[in-house]
């Protein structure tokens, strides 16, 4: 590998560091039951708070809690989710201006030329 290459290299991987400190950082918030639960849980994947909402608590209807606190925390991972789709999806460069093998780009190459009739008959053999 050339020192561009290398150079490139490690600005790609910078790159996705700083992406991914980012998206920890995040904080995705989910409510269900009209505010009744909220979960806030960080990029990381960590439940950084749980709020209930003492009205919605009724010890003899511990299934409604239970379900309200499923889709506060479900809510908020599909955010935490995206954080991740849109962060490292930002993040990533073109990998084809690395000149290598499939991955496009000058001297990447893509995908291989299309056969020639005589060697499509010469692969069928």
């Amino acid at each position: 590998m050339n020192q561009d290459m290398l150079k490139r290299l490690a600005d790609m991987q910078e790159q996705l560091a700083k992406a991914q400190e980012e998206i920890e950082n995040r904080v995705a918030k989910g409510t269900a039951g009209g505010g009744a639960v909220e979960i806030e849980i960080t990029g990381g994947y960590k439940v950084q708070s749980m709020k209930i909402d003492p009205d919605v608590v009724d010890p003899d209807d511990m299934g409604m809690l239970e379900d309200l606190v499923l889709a506060a925390v479900n809510e908020a991972l599909s955010q935490v989710q995206a954080f991740h789709a849109e962060g490292m999806g930002g993040a990533m460069p073109d990998l084809g201006g690395l000149g290598l093998p499939g991955l496009g780009g000058p001297g990447g190459g893509g995908a291989p030329p299309p056969l020639n009739r005589a060697a499509r008959r010469a692969s069928k053999r």
